[in-house]
C-alpha cells in the first residue's frame, strides 16, 4: 500500500473516530433531572451557556459554545422562556433554543368580575410584568388569554379590551329588532346585570327578557346586584346580606330608587350574557325570584310573584335563621 493510501486510511479513521465522539457528545443525556421551563436570557452565547449550566441543562460551557459554533448554519439561538425535556441532550438543547416556540402562560378572566377584581387578577399573573390599575368597568372580555414570559400586564388588558370592543360591536350588529336599548353600551350595562343575576346559562335569555320587559314598561329594574355594586364601592361583593338602608340608599346604581339602567356596567359580562340581552327569550315575564336551588322562578303578574316570594322567604327562614334576604331577583319587594 502506498504512503498516500495509508495516510488516507488514517485520516478517514480519525474522521470516523472524531465523528463518533462528536455524535456521542451531542446525543449523550444531559444533567437536567426533570423537564423544566427555563428563561433563556438575551446576550452572548457565553451568557446563555452560563445560564443553562446554572439550571443544570448542560454540563460544560465550552462544549456548548463549540456545539453552537459548529452548528451555526442551523440558525440563531432565541431568548425566551423555553421548555427543556428531562435529560435533554446537547442536540435537543440546541433544537429547543432554535426552533421550539416559547412557553405559553394562560390568564383566565372569569365572567362577572368587577374592574377591581380583574386588576387584582392581572397583577397576580406570575409571568407578566408591570402593574395595572382597574380598567373601565365592563371594558374587558372574560376569556382565556395566552401570553409569554415578560409580557406587560398593560398589554394583556389592552388585548382584553380590544376583544370586548370587537365582540360587543359584532353582537350589537346582529341584535334582535325592537329592543329598548339605544347603544352597545346600554346592552353592555344590562348584560352585566344579567351576568351577576344568574350563573345558569339556560336562564340568561329569560332573565334578560324580564329586564327588557320592565324597561319597555318604564318599571324600575329592582336588581339586587346593582345595589350590591354601589354598597361595596365597586368591589361587587358584600360580607353580609343587603340591608334595608342599602336598599333605600340614593346611590345612582340603586335600581330600586332610580328608573332605567344604572349609569354604567357593574362587572364584565361574558359573551353569553351579551347575546342573551341582544337575543332575549320570547317571554312576557316581569318578575323572578330565587327558588332556593340555584335557579329562579319567573312570573308575569305581581300576584304570582308574591306567591313565589313567600315560598322563597320560607326557604330562607329555614336555612338562614331569619337573615335579611339578598340577591333574590327582580321586583321581589
Amino acid at each position: 500500500m502506498s504512503r498516500l493510501g495509508l495516510a488516507g486510511l488514517i485520516a478517514l479513521a480519525c474522521f470516523a473516530i472524531g465523528f463518533g465522539v462528536a455524535r456521542e457528545v451531542m446525543d449523550r443525556p444531559g444533567p437536567l433531572p426533570a423537564a423544566a421551563d427555563i428563561v433563556v436570557p438575551r446576550g452572548a452565547v457565553s451568557e446563555v451557556a452560563t445560564a443553562l449550566q446554572a439550571h443544570h441543562v448542560i454540563r460544560s460551557v465550552w462544549l456548548f459554545r463549540l456545539a453552537v459554533r459548529t452548528t451555526a448554519r442551523r440558525g440563531p439561538l432565541h431568548a425566551a422562556e423555553l421548555a427543556f425535556p428531562e435529560h435533554a441532550s446537547l442536540r435537543q438543547v440546541l433544537a429547543v433554543l432554535r426552533v421550539t416556540p416559547p412557553v405559553q402562560h394562560a390568564l383566565t378572566i372569569p365572567e362577572g368580575l368587577t374592574a377591581q377584581q380583574i386588576a387584582a387578577l392581572v397583577n397576580a399573573a406570575p409571568a407578566a410584568t408591570g402593574h395595572v390599575a382597574p380598567p373601565p368597568e365592563g371594558g374587558v372580555l372574560p376569556q382565556t388569554y395566552d401570553y409569554t414570559y415578560g409580557t406587560a400586564r398593560s398589554a394583556l388588558l389592552a388585548r382584553a379590551a380590544e376583544a370586548m370592543r370587537h365582540a360587543l360591536a359584532k353582537a350589537w350588529a346582529d341584535r334582535a329588532p325592537d329592543l329598548p336599548l339605544s347603544s352597545p353600551r346600554e346592552a353592555l350595562i344590562l348584560a352585566s346585570i344579567v351576568e351577576r343575576e344568574t350563573a345558569l346559562p339556560a336562564e340568561r335569555p329569560r332573565v334578560a327578557a324580564v329586564y327588557l320587559n320592565r324597561l319597555r314598561r318604564g318599571m324600575r329594574l329592582q336588581a339586587d346586584p346593582t345595589v350590591i355594586y354601589a354598597a361595596s364601592g365597586g368591589a361587587g361583593e358584600l360580607d353580609h346580606p343587603l340591608t334595608r338602608s342599602e336598599l333605600d340608599s340614593d346611590a345612582p346604581y340603586n335600581t330600586y330608587r332610580h328608573s332605567g339602567l344604572p349609569p354604567g356596567p357593574i362587572c364584565s359580562p361574558g359573551l353569553a350574557s351579551i347575546e342573551a340581552v341582544l337575543h332575549p327569550a320570547d317571554s312576557d315575564d316581569l318578575y323572578f325570584v330565587a327558588d332556593g336551588t340555584g335557579g329562579h322562578v319567573f312570573a308575569r303578574t305581581l300576584a304570582e310573584q308574591d306567591r313565589h316570594v313567600a315560598v322563597w322567604r320560607a326557604h330562607e327562614a329555614a336555612t338562614r335563621a331569619g337573615d335579611p334576604p339578598g340577591n333574590a331577583g327582580a321586583g321581589k319587594r
